[in-house]
């Protein structure tokens, strides 16, 4: 299984962890809420998991202008 992190603004590709035995709490899945699991986690038909967090740039963004935050999709 490989883990794969997304930002789930600018849809940039952040890293990869490629790791056979990895288990959700290693991730930090298990502090999810199930509604947050949903949203954030994707599991793909090869075994992957796809996971949206936040970019540093989508970050620095929305805190320096708020207003971004009606807007699903951000282009740097």
């Amino acid at each position: 299984m490989t883990v794969h992190y997304f930002c789930r603004h600018c849809s940039a590709k952040l890293g990869s962890i490629e790791n056979h035995i990895l288990q959700s709490h290693q991730l930090g899945l298990h502090k999810l809420t199930e509604e947050e699991r949903q949203e954030m986690v994707t599991y793909q038909t090869d075994g992957d998991l796809h996971i949206q967090v936040i970019c540093e740039d989508c970050h620095e963004a929305f805190s320096r202008n708020p207003d971004l935050h009606q807007y699903d999709h951000l282009i740097h």
